[in-house]
């Protein structure tokens, strides 16, 4: 997938790695159209702002409605924070898996029929390395993404004959606010070492992406991956 010449729309443009992925597309010669739900916080010279609600329907048909050349459709937004599953508020875990799952089901059964008319073009799932495996603490993040990849993998089939590339962005710590303020709530000391700068992984994200990789790793998703050959194990930050 070529990017540079191409119009890709980004969803959580206004801040963490949704901003690092908007702002390397511009880099590279994109149209960028970035996305919030609150627009006025996108801050990206060159970038036409959106304002866009991934988990209502009315939201993302005017968003498709205005944006008719995308040919890169990048699912980044989502709520991160629903808590263990057992204990957990359940309104909180349904408002994980709704942005998760059904926003980025959403946004692609909106977006198909544009990529198809304009020529296929790709679709960027952001996951995350707890999808294999978990996250005590957020359970319900990780069954979440687990429900995205299972998602990714089928659109990615549904989608072939329109020459759409599908694929899954799959980082391990990303090095955001909303990872250090987890943290900080769970008591757990981050290992610095181990964290991807938000515009190092945007970088790796659209190499992959112009190499036409369905799967995109870094070193610790990449070994969370090979735990799926195992028993299921937790993702243990104090371990690392």
């Amino acid at each position: 997938m070529e990017i540079a010449g191409s119009t890709a729309l980004v969803t959580g443009s206004n801040r963490g790695l949704g901003l690092a992925l908007a702002t390397e597309l511009l880099r590279r010669g994109a149209k960028v159209y970035a996305t919030a739900r609150r627009p006025e916080l996108v801050d990206l010279p060159g970038a036409e702002v959106l304002s866009l609600d991934i988990t209502d329907q009315a939201s993302v048909d005017a968003a498709a409605a205005a944006a008719g050349d995308v040919d890169i459709l990048i699912n980044n937004a989502a709520f991160t924070d629903g808590g263990n599953l057992v204990t957990g508020d359940l309104d909180r875990i349904r408002a994980v898996m709704d942005s998760n799952y059904y926003g980025a089901l959403t946004m692609i059964r909106a977006f198909a029929p544009v990529l198809a008319r304009n020529g296929g073009g790709a679709i960027l799932n952001v996951l995350s390395a707890a999808a294999w495996n978990t996250v005590d603490g957020n359970t319900s993040y990780a069954a979440a993404k687990s429900a995205e990849w299972g998602l990714t993998n089928g659109v990615r089939v549904e989608l072939a004959g329109q020459n759409t590339l599908v694929s899954a962005l799959v980082p391990g710590l990303i090095a955001t606010k909303t990872l250090r303020d987890f943290a900080t709530a769970q008591g757990l000391p981050l290992p610095e070492h181990l964290l991807i700068e938000p515009a190092a992984l945007a970088r790796l994200a659209l190499d992959g992406l112009e190499a036409g990789d369905v799967e995109i790793l870094d070193p610790m998703s990449a070994e969370a991956k090979k735990t799926l050959a195992g028993p299921s194990l937790a993702f243990d930050l104090a371990s690392l």
